[in-house]
């Protein structure tokens, strides 16, 4: 099976709290590529809260298509199936989120556990900036120096330069979703008459801030 060309996750941890009748709410999103590092985030979390009274969790993989959560304590259904549904409905895999409760002493029922865990994951989901991960080709074009001032401006504008090589001749390594590609060489070979080619030399995946 051919796989996907892009994922959304996020790339950075994100934090951000939500305080409900005297209980406060701290959301965690961060990056997280399989189990082993989500449980390193967990008891690192559970370390720095102790005092707290619940570590509520949800999570989901690319890797075997996993989706989990814990309510930890909480009533079943009010906590961790919210975070994940937070998760699930922002697109997001490879990501984990924990959601921190300090009892505030008063009871929330279960509508408001709903509210306030969803609100505190959205928050720190929001937080951590969601980007698309593309699955990029890297190249490398190699040209004569008479050719450098035309073709590295065609080439800036179509992907992004990871290198300038100068020998004898001038090489640009670039890379640029895979999808691009085709137009790439397409153009290249046009502002060449054909001389100059694109040579795929690997792949990589790329985040993409503000891609859809």
């Amino acid at each position: 099976m051919e796989q996907s060309s892009f994922y959304k996750t996020v790339t950075h941890p994100g934090a951000a709290e939500h305080i409900d009748r005297r209980s406060r709410f701290l959301g965690l999103c961060a990056p997280a590529a399989g189990e082993a590092e989500i449980q390193e985030h967990l008891v690192r979390i559970r370390k720095e809260h102790r005092d707290a009274a619940h570590h509520v969790y949800g999570y989901r993989l690319r890797a075997g298509h996993i989706d989990r959560f814990s309510d930890d304590g909480e009533p079943n259904g009010t906590a961790g199936m919210p975070v994940l549904d937070m998760l699930s409905k922002s697109g997001l895999t490879d990501t984990l989120v924990v959601v921190t409760r300090y009892f505030g002493g008063i009871l929330l029922g279960t509508g408001g556990l709903v509210h306030a865990y969803s609100a505190a994951a959205s928050a720190a989901i929001a937080a951590a900036g969601p980007a698309v991960m593309r699955r990029c080709a890297v190249c490398a074009v190699s040209m004569p120096y008479t050719q450098y001032g035309r073709i590295g401006a065609l080439l800036a504008g179509l992907a992004a330069i990871e290198d300038t090589v100068y020998t004898d001749t001038v090489t640009v390594h670039l890379s640029l979703p895979r999808e691009d590609l085709p137009a790439l060489q397409k153009q290249l070979t046009e502002a060449s008459a054909g001389q100059l080619t694109a040579v795929t030399t690997g792949e990589k995946w790329v985040a993409f801030e503000n891609s859809q």
